[in-house]
């Protein structure tokens, strides 16, 4: 896309630079976009009549040259839209931190990795919503959203799955749940043009087990 990133950067850097990128791409995409808008057409107007000849009435050369930077800077706008999700997968993953491991209680230096446990649970899903589509239920427990577990969450809150969904719009997320005592694994696509309110279309609470 003729765009280099700066090697020496932190990954929050990098974001701030992928973003300014971005948003320059965006702007010259509807200042090419008002270039057809001006002639009354889109990116599918037919500029030939009905008998094959070129519309005298539209400025052809304009429009060609503007559909043609219109698509050159939509694949640069796609691909700077998968660096930025790199860096957000850099800055928000906690995974990529190795944790301490967890020693066994039978004392005997061996160590394992401890089951993953529901931090969330969902409390209601809209019909025909990207969660309802993905196949979430109502009582589903979430075991593993995207990156994130148990151990990203330092509170009662759930602000970086809010954060994890908001930055991967229209991208497919892993879920894992449990229900009714069975592990799943689903796949939910977040986006805001389902027709409803929210990027998935549920409601998520947080989840604390009574039992432990």
């Amino acid at each position: 896309m003729g765009f280099m990133l700066p090697s020496t950067e932190s990954p929050r850097e990098l974001a701030r630079v992928l973003m300014a990128r971005k948003d320059t791409i965006e702007a010259e995409i509807n200042a090419q976009l008002s270039i057809l808008k001006a002639n009354s057409c889109d990116m599918m107007t037919p500029l030939v009549d009905p008998e094959g000849f070129p519309r005298a009435d539209l400025d052809i050369y304009a429009i060609r040259s503007a559909r043609a930077r219109t698509i050159s800077l939509r694949n640069d706008l796609k691909d700077v839209m998968n660096e930025i999700a790199k860096v957000l997968e850099r800055i928000y993953d906690p995974s990529l931190v190795l944790p301490p491991p967890v020693e066994t209680p039978s004392g005997s230096g061996a160590h394992t990795e401890g089951p993953l446990l529901p931090f969330a649970k969902v409390d209601g899903v809209a019909p025909e919503s990207p969660a309802a589509e993905a196949g979430l239920r109502r009582e589903d427990l979430i075991i593993k959203f995207g990156h994130l577990t148990k151990a990203s969450f330092s509170a009662s809150s759930l602000q970086p799955l809010a954060e994890l969904v908001g930055n991967n719009e229209n991208r497919e997320l892993h879920v894992q749940i449990l229900r009714d005592g069975q592990g799943l694994s689903l796949r939910l696509t977040p986006r805001k043009d389902w027709g409803g309110r929210g990027m998935l279309g549920c409601h998520i609470v947080p989840y604390h087990d009574t039992a432990s």
